[in-house]
């Protein structure tokens, strides 16, 4: 994002730290800062900043996989990334076919968390009238904040600590079904 924000927008390096934060807090996702404010071209900006080499990052997880698998619920990947990017690391990690769908920046009209509208229309998406009937896993907690006023039930992942966001706190998602078995029941 740095390296777009300086050779695409030709933003100097000292304030591009100062403005991502500004646009993250402000609007959810530095897109959408630079969208606003530079009229940036959401596929271009996407398409270099998911240019990565996701084999360096993440690897296959079996037991996850085997977790997923075995959770018979309809589930759905909610991410502010576009789906080429979702279902690229979802084929990296061995899950692309563990999920019902991909709630992502377009098919969301380019809401992405934590505005609340794109809450909205991920549960539109995946057939859901009810936020009762949802559970929302994020590693952030004020992804999390949004999902919990609607009525999701939340997990904040990669923390055991509480959090007032969070229904349930867990170190990784593995954990799940220790946490919670009754979504097996």
């Amino acid at each position: 994002m740095n390296e777009f924000m300086y050779e695409r927008v030709g933003l100097s390096r000292a304030e591009i730290p100062i403005l991502r934060r500004f646009y993250f807090e402000t609007y959810g996702t530095t897109l959408q800062g630079l969208q606003i404010h530079y009229n940036v071209d959401a596929d271009e900006y996407l398409a270099y900043v998911h240019d990565l080499p996701l084999e360096q990052y993440i690897r296959p997880d079996p037991e996850l996989r085997l977790m997923l698998i075995s959770l018979n619920r309809s589930k759905w990947i909610f991410t502010n990334a576009d789906d080429n990017h979702a279902r690229r690391v979802l084929t990296v990690l061995g899950l692309n076919d563990c999920f019902t769908g991909i709630a992502e920046v377009r098919s969301l009209g380019f809401h992405s968390k934590p505005d609340v509208e794109a809450y909205r229309r991920a549960m539109s998406l995946a057939g859901e009238t009810d936020p009762h009937q949802c559970v929302l896993f994020d590693d952030t907690p004020r992804n999390l904040a949004p999902g919990r006023d609607l009525g999701f039930f939340t997990v904040l992942v990669g923390s055991r600590e509480p959090n007032s966001v969070a229904h349930f706190s867990i170190s990784r998602l593995n954990d799940l079904p220790q946490a919670m078995p009754e979504l097996w029941a």
